[in-house]
């Protein structure tokens, strides 16, 4: 299988396990370069029977994925159009992480907010580094929802009242406490990450594909998950084309949102600025 000629991953595979980085730009932005690698990357990896493992990380010592980048929430529809496939684009790729027979892991370094929280949830499993790697979910703060599963997933994972706390809160969750909550699995020191997701990966590689596969489809089973995915498509698209919604995103922007400068600071302290937008 080839894994060149990505616009915003380099992929290295070795012993069972696909090492994918992403690279893009100054903020790793999700847009729509970033996906349409993500949806290729999906497919064929789920073709490869060399494969069995994927970790996802970030040559980025500081963003994972920053978030969703506004101007493609801009341009999109005021409600979800017509198809025939069950979900959405996006929805398709991240979706596809949950339900393929293949393993995903995120190994969160950086910042993990709005979008790139929902492409690490949407993995099997996470690691962030202590000290270093943050998650989020800002989108409530800028006058729009979780759109990318943030709202599905979360609170299967850590219960919906501390879902509630990180979405609607919209501060920045470190990796300890993240660990805590259970929206990772594990924050471990700088120093002892790639080593311990390293090996796992390899570890879960060597088993036979068979035995992965059954397992993880066994645990991920659940009802109704297409259905509550469609429903937070529709509710973050007629929120993206709300008066306030415009004007918080257009502010955010005006402030500096999107630059290396702002997105290092701390969200949970940046909100009081768009209060009377």
């Amino acid at each position: 299988m080839s894994y060149d000629n990505f616009k915003t991953l380099n992929v290295t595979t070795d012993r069972g396990v696909a090492f994918v980085t992403i690279s893009h730009g100054e903020l790793n932005l999700l847009d729509m370069d970033m996906l349409t690698d993500l949806d290729r990357l999906g497919r064929t990896i789920e073709q490869d029977e060399a494969i069995k493992v994927m970790v996802l990380a970030s040559a980025n010592p500081d963003f994972f994925v920053a978030h969703a980048d506004l101007n493609t929430v801009f341009s999109l529809p005021s409600a979800p159009d017509p198809r025939d496939e069950k979900l959405g684009f996006v929805n398709q790729v991240f979706d596809r992480l949950r339900t393929s027979a293949k393993v995903s892991i995120a190994k969160i370094e950086g910042r993990a907010r709005g979008g790139g929280s929902e492409l690490a949830l949407a993995c099997d499993m996470r690691f962030g580094t202590l000290g270093k790697a943050v998650l989020g979910q800002p989108e409530v703060g800028v006058g729009i929802i979780p759109g990318a599963g943030g709202t599905v997933r979360l609170p299967r994972l850590i219960g919906q009242g501390r879902a509630l706390e990180v979405i609607l809160g919209c501060g920045d969750i470190p990796a300890d406490v993240a660990e805590r909550y259970g929206y990772i699995n594990r924050a471990l020191p700088a120093a002892e990450i790639d080593y311990f997701v390293t090996s796992l990966a390899i570890r879960i590689a060597s088993f036979p594909p068979e035995a992965i596969a059954a397992a993880k489809a066994s645990v991920c089973k659940a009802a109704s998950f297409e259905d509550q995915l469609n429903f937070e498509e529709v509710a973050f698209l007629k929120a993206v084309h709300s008066e306030p919604a415009k004007r918080r995103m257009a502010a955010a922007l005006t402030m500096g949102m999107q630059t290396t400068a702002m997105e290092k600071c701390c969200f949970t302290h940046i909100w009081s600025p768009l209060a009377g937008v």
